[in-house]
């Protein structure tokens, strides 16, 4: 079974490369509050949806002091591609191996169409300022996940 983050446990440091082909660390973001969200991949429609969805929303949530941050097992090439075609803003940073994936609980089983499979479980971390999880969400949704999250935060 996938241990999953709670709120108060620290962030998983991670250092992984986006699809501009930069050096991206947790640790960039000391001192901010940052939203870091898993995904299956690059342009397929949920995804997609929830790519744009945060795109749309960055502005506000900037505002507020959070960057946002998404990462999938997709090559940095295809993350390229996906802000291209999709015209995204928000930092795409791939995981190839699952590491980070899976230091967040954010890889393992889960049920697709009624079966088990191993895959990318769908979440979204809120990371503190002082670099632990202030929230916690697994299995999200990824249409109306970005507006749920958004009337959380307060923003």
């Amino acid at each position: 079974m996938t241990t999953r983050l709670q709120p108060g446990d620290p962030a998983p440091a991670f250092t992984l490369t986006s699809d501009t082909g930069e050096q991206v660390s947790l640790a960039d973001f000391a001192g901010r509050k940052v939203i870091v969200y898993f995904y299956p991949a690059a342009l397929t429609p949920g995804c997609t949806t929830q790519a744009c969805d945060f795109t749309d929303s960055l502005d506000a949530l900037q505002a507020k002091g959070y960057a946002v941050l998404g990462i999938s097992p997709d090559a940095p090439a295809k993350l390229a591609k996906f802000r291209a075609k999709e015209g995204l803003t928000i930092t795409l940073l791939s995981d190839p191996d699952k590491a980070t994936l899976t230091a967040y609980g954010a890889f393992g089983e889960k049920k697709l169409y009624g079966k088990t499979v191993v895959g990318v479980i769908r979440s979204t971390f809120v990371v503190a300022e002082d670099g632990t999880i202030a929230d916690a969400r697994y299995n999200v949704k990824a249409t109306g996940h970005v507006a749920a999250l958004r009337r959380d935060l307060g923003i």
